[in-house]
């Protein structure tokens, strides 16, 4: 197996003081791949050199993934210092968080968490598979006020020592401006769809004015996403003339160039994969062979507002559309 060493790996330091790695391997792979497949991707992935790894309860793969970790640590490949581990917690949870974090932990087989999120600012209860037509009456907008005794349980994990950080995911601007007006701990990182055709410039920037890091999660276009999040107009990244373009000159897949660009722009990227080339290749990718400041420029001109994971499985009975979830259409509850 092909490695690369994990110090040449760039790293984001959080207001925190810890240091994150720039690329992890995301492991949402439940609708297409058995978690033994991904457990044995990660176990694969840490002793090619990554020391990133994104999991999530919802997921339903931290069983395997906790025996995968336990297996690298007894073969003396790492320790657990020497990764980051992120966990988040689900929609159905927000009332019982600190039970949520001690059963990742006990799935994990881990004795703290590096990261912990809020998977999403919705309290319902679809599960990952459910149609994008379903409406359960509990489901419900984002409510700050509910939120923040969420938020406020999350915090508790910090003091407790579970978890290390906290952080948000798929939250907006008018959401984060609330968030970081009434929380105690500071969220240090936001994970939200950031690829070459859905960049998002004005949340990134609010984000990172604000001190928060951003973590983007689909960043070559998710052309392995459930079928319930395509739309007939969802653009391919990797097929953009600018992006092939790139791949060409530097003798790559146009994976890495959205990898490239995603790193080089200043964020945290976690592609998932569960094929070993693929794998080495993306983090081999961010090591070398940067792009230049003109496709950098480039790149940032064929943004093309395309979000691919809408979210109309979480929407309520009296949502217009899926943009309801991204505060698009009217003010939030506040």
């Amino acid at each position: 197996m092909q490695t690369i060493n994990p110090t040449l790996v760039p790293f984001k330091i959080l207001y925190t003081g810890d240091k994150i790695p720039v690329i992890g391997l995301g492991t949402f792979g439940s609708d297409n791949y058995d978690a033994e497949t991904i457990a044995q991707a990660v176990k694969i992935a840490i002793k090619m050199g990554y020391r990133h790894i994104d999991c999530a309860s919802v997921y339903g793969n931290e069983k395997e993934i906790g025996i995968a970790l336990q297996e690298v640590f007894a073969e003396g490949i790492v320790t657990r210092e020497e990764l980051w581990i992120t966990s988040k917690v689900w929609n159905d949870k927000h009332k019982q968080v600190v039970e949520s974090c001690k059963q990742t932990l006990a799935d994990l087989q881990l004795n703290y968490l590096d990261l912990y999120l809020v998977h999403w600012p919705f309290p319902n209860f679809h599960a990952p598979k459910c149609d994008v037509t379903a409406r359960q009456p509990n489901s419900v907008p984002y409510i700050h006020a509910d939120y923040l005794k969420t938020w406020a349980q999350m915090e508790s994990l910090v003091e407790m020592g579970f978890v290390k950080n906290i952080g948000t995911s798929n939250v907006t601007i008018p959401k984060m401006k609330l968030i970081l007006r009434d929380c105690k701990i500071k969220p240090v990182l936001n994970e939200m769809e950031i690829h070459p055709h859905f960049q998002q410039p004005e949340l990134y920037k609010f984000m990172k004015d604000n001190g928060v890091e951003v973590i983007g999660y689909s960043p070559i276009g998710s052309p392995g996403r459930p079928e319930r999040d395509k739309t007939p107009e969802d653009t391919v990244d990797m097929e953009d003339p600018i992006i092939v373009a790139i791949a060409e000159r530097l003798g790559v897949h146009p994976a890495l160039v959205c990898l490239k660009w995603a790193v080089q722009r200043g964020q945290i990227t976690i592609p998932f994969s569960v094929k070993t080339d693929k794998m080495y290749n993306n983090l081999k990718g961010i090591t070398e062979g940067p792009l230049t400041e003109e496709e950098m420029v480039a790149v940032s001109k064929i943004d093309k507002c395309c979000r691919l994971i809408k979210g109309q499985v979480f929407l309520w009975e009296s949502a217009k559309s899926w943009e309801d979830l991204w505060d698009l259409n009217g003010e939030i509850t506040k």
